[in-house]
């Protein structure tokens, strides 16, 4: 299958989907969208781990303003178009992790927040530019913030919209870690191997079940936890987990 704003590459588990129109800093228009969700959809049916990332000094400048109709109704474009691509990432069976090349902003940064797992060089940065333009934060940010470094610095980056760099996106929490531009490429790929080549079914109820949490008390989220645990204990991944223990030797798991 062909794309027009990404390229798609997948080997060994692992499909990295690259947001591809570096000229206008991968800034996010009608196609672009499409052709992620479609992608991730895809990766979704063959794939152990995806990665997003981004070509050229950007991840995502956010929403492309000269696509047309990109302000003129919002509430449309982002139930029709953005809402399909972020549920792809939150909603699929397996990690999806984001490798922040270089600036996220607006949109493009709650893109890559939407992510199971954040990686950034320490030349990229975050930030929550839509107070600039006097709009509020869309693309989930207002789900995702608050979540992930609490209330008092959600409103801090969403109302002063000030950029930050991947180390102190790193220190509040917003991402996983942030690592020097010279090992970026080989420590985002070494990270997603890892999680290509491990258990797939544990990673998918690690994941189902964190992302459940917010929404459930202690009772329902202690009994989704033993349902998932007991399906995971009858797996043929969990077996050899335990025999690879009791060997002293590394594990290799099927994904079954």
């Amino acid at each position: 299958m062909g794309y027009e704003t990404i390229r798609y590459d997948f080997a060994e588990g692992l499909a990295v989907i690259t947001l591809n129109r570096p000229e206008v800093m991968n800034a996010l228009n009608t196609v672009m969208r499409a052709e992620i969700t479609a992608a991730l959809l895809r990766a979704q049916a063959e794939a152990r781990a995806v990665v997003l990332t981004g070509t050229g000094r950007a991840f995502c400048a956010g929403q492309d303003l000269n696509d047309s109709g990109a302000i003129t109704d919002l509430e449309t474009l982002l139930r029709a178009e953005y809402e399909p691509m972020l549920r792809a990432i939150t909603e699929a069976p397996v990690p999806v992790m984001a490798a922040v090349n270089g600036a996220a902003a607006g949109a493009g940064a709650n893109l890559a927040l939407a992510a199971d797992v954040v990686i950034a060089a320490h030349s990229a940065s975050f930030l929550q530019a839509f107070t600039r333009i006097a709009l509020m934060p869309d693309a989930g940010g207002t789900w995702t913030l608050p979540r992930q470094v609490g209330l008092a610095r959600a409103m801090g980056l969403a109302l002063f919209a000030e950029k930050i760099s991947a180390a102190e996106a790193a220190a509040l929490g917003l991402i996983w870690e942030a690592v020097p531009d010279v090992d970026f490429d080989a420590h985002w790929r070494a990270r997603a191997t890892h999680l290509a080549t491990g258990p797939t079914a544990a990673l998918r109820a690690t994941k189902q079940a964190l992302r459940a949490s917010f929404g459930n008390d202690l009772t329902t989220q202690l009994a989704l936890e033993a349902r998932l645990q007991g399906a995971l204990g009858r797996s043929a991944d969990c077996r050899e987990g335990v025999a690879a223990f009791l060997e002293k030797r590394a594990p290799r798991f099927s994904g079954t």
